[in-house]
């Protein structure tokens, strides 16, 4: 599925490789800058929405190419998270932004909670909801699954060149982390950023907190450095990097006991 039916109906999801095998799914909350019609495009311009304040560039196209590579499934949110931010817990500040890295976003300026409750059910919830599906169906089928969220972060922010070209970031439950850490750090020339260049729990992560550590589900989040990942060629090095390392990490049967957090 994608955000158009074939009716034109918007529907905040697109699957790709749904019958995957590997014990994993992947997702991502910020792969499209896809503003429905309805809104206007949130009163920005088109060259706007292009940059990283409306999507993490790249990180859906490392997605569908991980998902190949592990023979994994994958969900991918379709709308922009300007509209509504499917990482972020409904009715909190960074759920709807009003400014976003110095940008302020007109349509965002006086949202009533009539139009907020409307985004939630056009994005948020049909994006969340598949993948509750997704990984209820997997485990009938596989036993307990890993979750992967995949994410990119801007090469500089507030003037400070940032060093990583990839991240890995987790709370509580480094179980999968850990090893990744590992994995990344031993490829040759790659700089790896544990919990950076954002720590995982301020603020938690939605999907992270409600799939993952309140789950007992083996979790983590990769950030990878857009200018990385900006055109194809990136992309597919990336996808074939991570999935060198994932691949073998989710071989270890002992990964996957469920472990519960307080």
């Amino acid at each position: 599925m994608n955000r158009n039916s074939a009716s034109g109906v918007f529907e905040g999801y697109e699957v790709v490789n749904p019958g995957g095998s590997a014990r994993v799914l992947l997702t991502c909350d910020h792969a499209s800058n896809h503003v429905p019609d309805h809104f206007a495009s949130l009163g920005l311009p088109q060259g706007r929405l292009q940059q990283h304040i409306a999507w993490d560039i790249g990180a859906g196209a490392v997605v569908r190419l991980l998902a190949q590579h592990l023979d994994a499934p994958a969900v991918l949110s379709t709308h922009s998270r300007l509209l509504i931010d499917p990482n972020r817990k409904l009715g909190s500040p960074e759920s709807i932004l009003r400014v976003s890295d110095g940008v302020e976003i007109p349509g965002n300026g006086n949202v009533t909670p009539e139009e907020a409750t409307l985004r939630a059910q056009l994005g948020f919830w049909p994006y969340h909801h598949e993948i509750e599906k997704a990984l209820v169906l997997g485990e009938h089928v596989k036993g307990v699954m890993a979750l992967v969220a995949i994410h990119s972060f801007t090469p500089v922010m507030a003037g400070f060149e940032r060093p990583w070209h990839i991240g890995v970031l987790y709370d509580r439950d480094d179980r999968l982390a850990r090893p990744l850490l590992n994995g990344l750090a031993a490829l040759e020339d790659v700089v790896v950023g544990d919990n950076q260049p954002y720590s995982a729990t301020h603020p938690p992560g939605y999907g992270f907190e409600a799939y993952g550590t309140s789950a007992g589900r083996p979790h983590v989040m990769i950030e990878i450095r857009q200018d990385l990942i900006a055109d194809d060629q990136g992309a597919a090095r990336w996808a074939a990097c991570l999935g060198q390392v994932l691949s073998t990490l989710l071989n270890d049967e002992t990964l996957f006991a469920k472990q519960y957090f307080r």
